[in-house]
């Protein structure tokens, strides 16, 4: 089994579920108004996932769509990695449930579990087990289905988040291609963990009444505390990843980060002295959908024909956690 093998992205694809939830929706659900969650956040609608809809079923449509662009079948893949919070269940794994539904064979398939930050973890996994030559097609999927986390009361929280899925097929290049991803650089600081949590459903705090009487199944976050230090570390994550390629920020064709918040993007943008109309944002269209961020923004930009091959891209991501990273590829 040889090394020093480099990955190239051979497909994409997204899904966003019909359903869909405006702000003018949440005015009738708690204390909030449209204006001020434009201003604050720049999100206007999120898609919601349907009733009997599962984060696998969202996963399957956007690898379905990645591997047809990719030119290969699901016996193809020789790994499937889903990034997701909100799996089917704490086990099986979604990444097991998938594989059923995809009909591979029988492939090494798991969850990674790093919030937000998610598809870039999990870009970087599937990076290493190409280049070391272990495997040539991998399958690396951020799907989440968040909404059923969210206590509709909570108006800090409940404006923000929505259900999708992105999907990329990475494999092996040839030798001299120069459309490879060139490096990732990740990053975690537990000691912020309380900043954003999902309390109970683990061995801490397993369910039970006491969970439903305190709304513990819900996420709960600091938003101040998580705004100030995610603008520090997005642009510590690009500056990271441009350093370590002797790149430039006026090299980049452009910035896909984590979908989290208008405001927190366009402050990224100015700490990082790069142009706003370089930075795909999206999130006015799907909220914040944690790990699917990343794959559905950089999808959706492909089609909108802003995004395409050979342009230098640079994806950076925060999440609960706290986790950050940030990975720069030639598409």
């Amino acid at each position: 089994m040889a090394g020093n093998y480099r990955s190239r992205v051979a497909g994409t694809g997204s899904y966003l579920p019909e359903k869909l939830l405006t702000n003018a929706d949440l005015e009738k659900m708690v204390d909030t108004n449209d204006q001020w969650i434009t201003e604050r956040t720049g999100i206007q609608r999120r898609h919601l996932a349907a009733d009997g809809e599962h984060t696998s079923d969202l996963a399957l449509k956007a690898a379905q769509k990645a591997l047809a662009e990719a030119g290969l079948t699901a016996q193809d893949l020789d790994l499937i990695l889903v990034a997701t919070v909100s799996g089917d269940q704490v086990m099986p794994s979604t990444a097991c449930v998938l594989q059923s539904k995809l009909g591979c064979r029988h492939i090494m398939a798991f969850d990674l579990s790093a919030a937000c930050s998610g598809f870039v973890y999990g870009l970087s996994v599937a990076d290493q087990f190409i280049r070391t030559g272990m495997y040539k097609n991998i399958l690396v999927v951020g799907a989440e289905v968040l909404h059923r986390f969210v206590n509709y009361k909570d108006r800090e929280t409940c404006i923000l988040f929505g259900d999708a899925a992105g999907a990329w097929v990475v494999t092996r290049a040839n030798e001299g291609d120069s459309n490879i991803i060139m490096s990732s650089h990740l990053h975690a600081d537990g000691s912020l963990g309380e900043l954003f949590v999902l309390p109970a459903g683990g061995s801490a705090i397993p369910f039970s009444q006491q969970v439903l009487n305190d709304g513990s199944q819900y996420v709960r976050m600091k938003g101040r505390e998580i705004f100030k230090h995610a603008v520090r570390t997005l642009t510590q994550c690009c500056h990271e990843a441009l350093d370590a390629n002797g790149c430039k920020p006026e090299q980049v064709d452009w910035l896909v980060p984590h979908q989290a918040n208008a405001r927190i993007l366009d402050s990224v943008a100015d700490h990082f002295q790069f142009p706003k109309e370089k930075v795909i944002m999206n999130l006015h269209e799907t909220g914040n959908t944690s790990a699917a961020s990343i794959p559905v923004a950089f999808d959706l930009a492909k089609q909108e024909g802003k995004i395409k091959r050979g342009q230098l891209i640079l994806l950076a991501a925060f999440g609960a956690g706290l986790t950050s990273g940030s990975v720069l590829l030639r598409y």
